[in-house]
C-alpha cells in the first residue's frame, strides 16, 4: 500500500507551524516568512542555490508522490470559499502537479489548473479523505501538504507513515501548534534529528513496525 507522507514541514522552536492572523497579505501571520527562510536558499527552491543538508531533504518533497491533501486554510485565506474566482495562492501552474484535495466544509467543483494539479474540495474526515486520495495516486504516496491543523488531525487517527518537520530557532506564540493532543507520539515512530548549518533542524518520524 502506497505510504502516507509529510515533507517540509517548518515549526518553531515552541512548536507552531503558522502563526496568526492569517489574510490574504499574510498567508502566516506574524510568522511571516520566518519558517520557511532556510528553504529559500536552498537550490531545491531556487537554482542558485545551496546544495547542502537542507536541499537534500526539501528534495525528498516531490518523489514517488502522486496525490496531495491539504486544508483549507492552505488553499486560501479566511473567507476563500465567498470567492468564486479563487483559485489558490500559486498561480496557473501550482507546485503540486497531481490530483489534490483541499478539505473544507464548503465544497465546490473541481478546478484543472496547468501543469497537473486539478484541486478537488472534499468535506471528508482523514481516513475517508485518504481512501480517496490514494485511489487517484494510482498506487504511489500520497502527501499531507498541511497546514499544522490537518496534519495533527491526520497523526492524531494515526495516518502518517512519514513526517519530515523543520525546527526554526525562532520563538512565535501564538499560531496554530502541532502538537496540541498529540501526547507520547513520539512512542509510535523512529525520530531522528539532522543539524544543518543553517540553524534549522531536521526532525524525521518513521512510522515503527506493527504501530
Amino acid at each position: 500500500m502506497s505510504l502516507t507522507r509529510i515533507h517540509n514541514l517548518s515549526i518553531s522552536l515552541d512548536g507552531f507551524g503558522t502563526g496568526e492572523p492569517q489574510s490574504a497579505d499574510a498567508p502566516f501571520g506574524h510568522a511571516g516568512e520566518r519558517l520557511h527562510e532556510w528553504m529559500f536558499g536552498t537550490r531545491f527552491w531556487d537554482a542558485g542555490g545551496t546544495a547542502g543538508v537542507d536541499n537534500a531533504f526539501a528534495e525528498r518533497h516531490s518523489h514517488g508522490i502522486g496525490a496531495e491533501i491539504m486544508g483549507a486554510n492552505k488553499f486560501g485565506p479566511p473567507g476563500w470559499q465567498d470567492d468564486t474566482a479563487w483559485k489558490g495562492w500559486w498561480g496557473p501552474n501550482p507546485p503540486f502537479h497531481t490530483p489534490t484535495f483541499v478539505l473544507t466544509h464548503r465544497p465546490r467543483p473541481s478546478i484543472e489548473m496547468e501543469g497537473g494539479t486539478t484541486f478537488h474540495f472534499l468535506a471528508a474526515a482523514p481516513a475517508e479523505a485518504l481512501e480517496t486520495a490514494r485511489e487517484a495516486a494510482e498506487g504511489r504516496d500520497v502527501r499531507i501538504g498541511g497546514g499544522p491543523t490537518v496534519v495533527r488531525d491526520f497523526l492524531a487517527a494515526g495516518l502518517v507513515d512519514h513526517m519530515h518537520l523543520v525546527q526554526v530557532p525562532i520563538v512565535l506564540g501564538r499560531g496554530v501548534r502541532i502538537w496540541d493532543g498529540l501526547e507520547a507520539l513520539e512512542d509510535a515512530y523512529d525520530v531522528e534529528a539532522v543539524s544543518s548549518p543553517s540553524g534549522v533542524t531536521h526532525l524525521t518520524f518513521t512510522r515503527k513496525a506493527g504501530s
